[in-house]
């Protein structure tokens, strides 16, 4: 019998990887001849650089870069010099976590950090960089980045602006003459999970921005700014920016990282799959156990197990869920595609109890399917 174990982190207790490790360890103690295929998942949040690096084999890479603030920061990713393949992620260098909650000032924060990690990867030979861009602290439409690499902002006057989402609409033309040509051979995959468009009432200013430091009167000029500069990047990249699903990601990098970096936007979930071979090396599985400490609505919509069953169900491979609890009013597990399910939550005393001690419990959940499933 062959067996994939594919889950995704429990926040607080448990990485994908001490998932994969503790679950083999409880099987093989019921059957010692199972084959299991360990593939640890994740969908870019938390946790996700491990497992890229459990694929990639890579080094860390610290670099000095700019903070949201232009403030000088050491800020980290990961480069595979085998495969010359970079993993970073724009929260690093451009993000909420590197700002004190009174810090936090969108209209006059930049993504140049992010343009510059880019920068060093391809300066080490990167020709395969996966972008991630959650958690930024920003709202510049990317011009910061973009800026790092050599494109011009420019104003009525020919002046080059500051990169920074308060001055998106006094951006005239973009310069190009000083991109950096080596962009065109890097292949760019971005990881973007949300689908807002750039600007309106569902864009990224309108629904992000508050949480980023701005004012109502600040998101009303943002969200002017990221208007008038698509009428630019519509003039320039003959794109249609309005229309571009996920633009509005991370204070616009989604539709920056299609215009300058020619990315290719997708969810986290499937980039990840895609490093890890996930759809070949499944072939002939009998049983996928995946897991996530909570399983409720969000796991439908885009989350680690929904890609796992997305490519189980293509190949007629059951699903086994092991998760820390379950929130879902109204639904059984087929309706998720899920043929067996088990929680921590049935055996641990409390939700303590269940972080704390979420090995001892994922090794009884184990080993109790082996028994009733494997036998």
């Amino acid at each position: 019998m062959k067996i994939v174990l594919a889950p995704d982190k429990f926040k607080n207790s448990l990485s994908a990887l001490e998932f994969c490790k503790t679950v083999e360890k409880g099987l093989r103690s019921v059957n010692p001849n199972i084959e299991i295929i360990k593939l640890p998942l994740a969908d870019g949040g938390d946790g996700t650089i491990e497992v890229v690096n459990f694929y990639l084999k890579a080094d860390i890479i610290k670099v000095k870069v700019s903070n949201p603030l232009f403030s000088p920061i050491l800020a980290s990713y990961l480069y595979s010099n085998h495969t010359e393949t970079a993993f970073i992620e724009m929260a690093e260098a451009s993000g909420v976590k590197l700002l004190k909650s009174e810090q936090l000032n969108c209209k006059n924060a930049t993504t140049l950090g992010t343009g510059e990690m880019i920068l060093d990867a391809i300066n080490k030979g990167a020709t395969k960089i996966i972008l991630g861009i959650g958690g930024s602290a920003t709202n510049d439409c990317g011009i910061g980045m973009a800026t790092a690499l050599g494109y011009r902002f420019l104003d009525k006057n020919k002046a080059e602006i500051k990169p920074i989402g308060a001055n998106l609409s006094n951006i005239t033309a973009i310069d190009l003459t000083r991109v950096d040509p080596r962009l065109n051979k890097v292949k760019f995959s971005i990881a973007c999970d949300v689908s807002n468009p750039l600007y309106g009432k569902n864009g990224a200013a309108h629904i992000y921005a508050a949480q980023k430091g701005a004012s109502k009167k600040d998101i009303v000029m943002l969200d002017q700014g990221l208007r008038d500069f698509s009428v630019i990047l519509e003039a320039t990249f003959g794109v249609q920016v309005q229309s571009t699903k996920g633009a509005g990601a991370a204070g616009g990098m989604g539709i920056a990282s299609k215009v300058f970096l020619n990315g290719k936007l997708d969810p986290g979930i499937q980039l990840i799959k895609n490093l890890a071979n996930f759809d070949n090396d499944i072939e002939g599985a009998d049983w996928i156990i995946t897991g996530e400490g909570k399983l409720d609505t969000q796991t439908l919509s885009g989350k680690t197990i929904k890609g796992v069953i997305h490519s189980a169900k293509t190949k007629n491979i059951k699903v086994a869920a092991f998760c820390g609890t379950l929130d879902f009013q109204n639904k059984s597990i087929k309706d998720f595609g899920i043929d067996y399910l088990d929680l921590i939550d049935h055996y641990a005393l409390h939700k303590e109890d269940a972080i704390n001690n979420g090995k001892k419990y994922l090794t009884i959940l184990s080993k109790k399917f082996a028994e009733t499933i494997i036998k």
